[in-house]
């Protein structure tokens, strides 16, 4: 079954569903992250928000975490590669860290497009 087209591609769902895991369980910065999305997804509960802000909200969310989860990756395979502190891991480290930066001000961004006129 699992080498069929179907089985193979729910072998990959699993493993997927595994790296979310391990993000979640393993990650301190995924774990705040999905903290703030629960309460952000509450907020958008408890103040009726429009089908368009909940699919830019959602949006937000995943981007944040997916981008934090490549973060992570690049992280953890400059590590392997290079131990050791060096000019070149740290830059690539650096860049992978704004590339989250950038998606968490964009969602910083859009919350407050959202909230700000419900208060």
């Amino acid at each position: 079954m699992w080498n069929t087209y179907l089985g193979r591609r729910l072998k990959g769902c699993g493993y997927a569903i595994k790296g979310a895991w391990m993000l979640l369980k393993n990650e301190p910065s995924i774990q705040i992250q999905a903290v703030i999305a629960i309460g952000i997804t509450a907020a958008g509960f408890y103040f009726n928000i429009s089908p368009a802000e909940w699919m830019l909200q959602i949006f937000a969310i995943g981007l944040v975490m997916s981008i934090e989860g490549l973060n992570t990756a690049a992280e953890e395979i400059a590590n392997f590669v290079h131990p050791d502190f060096h000019d070149k891991i740290g830059y690539i480290k650096d860049v992978a860290a704004g590339a989250v930066f950038f998606a968490a001000v964009a969602a910083v961004v859009i919350a407050c497009i959202i909230y700000i006129p419900k208060f």
